[in-house]
C-alpha cells in the first residue's frame, strides 16, 4: 500500500476507472450475445434492433478507448454476416 498521499489517490482513481471499463466491456459483451441469440432464434427484426444498439455501444467503446477500432469493425462485420445469413 502506498504511503504518499498522491499515490493513495492514484490507487483510488485507477480502481474507479477500472470498474468503469469492466462494466462497459460487460455491457458490450451482453449486447453482442443478444444479437447472436436473436440470430439463433431466426428472428431478423429483433437481430437488427439488437445489432443497431450493439453498433452504437461498439462505437462508444472505441471513442472512449475501451477497445481498438479494429475490434469494433471485426465484431460489426461478424454480426452483420450472421444476420444476413438468417433464412
Amino acid at each position: 500500500m502506498p504511503q504518499i498521499k498522491s499515490q493513495k489517490k492514484r490507487v483510488k482513481t485507477n480502481n474507479k476507472a477500472h470498474k468503469l471499463v469492466v462494466s462497459k466491456k460487460t455491457a458490450l459483451k451482453t449486447s453482442i450475445k443478444k444479437v447472436l441469440a436473436a440470430v439463433e432464434a431466426n428472428d431478423k427484426d429483433a437481430a437488427l434492433a439488437a445489432y443497431n444498439e450493439c453498433c452504437s455501444k461498439l462505437d462508444k467503446a472505441v471513442a472512449k478507448g475501451v477497445h481498438h477500432k479494429n475490434y469494433a469493425s471485426r465484431q460489426k462485420s461478424r454480426l452483420a454476416t450472421a444476420i444476413n445469413n438468417i433464412k
